[in-house]
């Protein structure tokens, strides 16, 4: 179902409540821009709250996922107040921090801070941003066609909207070094080699792959990978004592969710659970019946 356009991409809602992001301009390669980023934090603070919602895809239109910022010196288009530039810009220094604080880093932000899982389904070109907020995604699938890479440095630039990070993250600080120096781009099949994706795939396969992917996520259960997915990723910062005492807390939630009573339940009547009895309208199962409670 189609959900509507903004600016720069396109959403429509798939079955097992997957919202699907479709970067639209592919006369720029899906190039970005203020605008752009902006309708796209709103989009995911949107998806954020909003429980139809469990597992969100990104992919591009034409030859791109989405190939870095508009470099092109296009003047913005002025028509309207929804696509007037945002106040400032980078042409001073503060301008230059304000913009990459509160636009392009908040797109990064905003993917890591949303609790539904996320999928990059890149299609060819995932440059600079683009590259970026496929790393900031927690799951990639790549067409082999695919090309990605940082490359900032073949424009005198940096990965400003955190890209150093999250390729740290992925290749460590020796396998980051050699991969923004030397200003690689990679094919789908390298990425996956490196480890920068999860699944590359023949070109026309690659949505059937991210969606049965996102189905999969979909019918897990909701509550508890949510708080695993935070817990995850504060993990990789956090020491082995506040690792264990973020997973506790968290556990303290989710052993008593409707969810964890499904799972238990059917694992002594040895079935497949049905989870997310709340998210579909469904009687969830009885809360004073857990059954490690009683020592099942």
């Amino acid at each position: 179902m189609h959900l509507g356009t903004r600016t720069g991409f396109d959403t429509r809602l798939e079955d097992s409540g997957i919202l699907v992001v479709t970067f639209n301009r592919p006369e720029t390669l899906n190039a970005s821009n203020a605008p752009m980023k902006r309708d796209l934090v709103e989009t995911l603070t949107q998806a954020q709250m909003d429980d139809t919602i469990r597992v969100v895809v990104f992919t591009g239109a034409g030859a791109a996922f989405w190939a870095g910022d508009d470099l092109s010196g296009r003047k913005p288009d002025r028509s309207n107040a929804a696509m007037a530039p945002i106040f400032g810009g980078h042409h001073t220094p503060t301008g230059t921090y304000n913009g990459l604080r509160v636009i392009s880093q908040a797109v990064n932000t905003a993917i890591r801070n949303l609790d539904k899982l996320t999928i990059a389904a890149i299609n060819g070109f995932a440059i600079q941003t683009g590259f970026s907020l496929a790393l900031a995604c927690d799951f990639r699938v790549a067409a082999r066609s695919a090309k990605m890479g940082s490359a900032t440095l073949r424009f005198g630039l940096l990965p400003d909207e955190g890209g150093q990070y999250l390729l740290v993250q992925h290749l460590g600080v020796a396998g980051a070094m050699d991969f923004m120096m030397r200003k690689r781009i990679v094919d789908g099949e390298t990425a996956h080699q490196l480890g920068l994706v999860h699944e590359v795939v023949d070109d026309p396969d690659l949505m059937t792959a991210a969606l049965d992917l996102a189905r999969e996520l979909a019918d897990g259960p909701q509550m508890a990978m949510r708080m695993l997915k935070r817990s995850i990723y504060l993990a990789a910062e956090q020491t082995w004592a506040h690792s264990l005492e973020d997973i506790a807390a968290r556990t303290a939630v989710t052993d008593f969710h409707a969810d964890a009573i499904e799972g238990g339940r059917a694992f002594l009547e040895k079935r497949s659970p049905s989870f997310n009895a709340a998210l579909e309208g469904r009687e969830p199962p009885n809360a004073d019946d857990i059954p490690w409670a009683h020592g099942e």
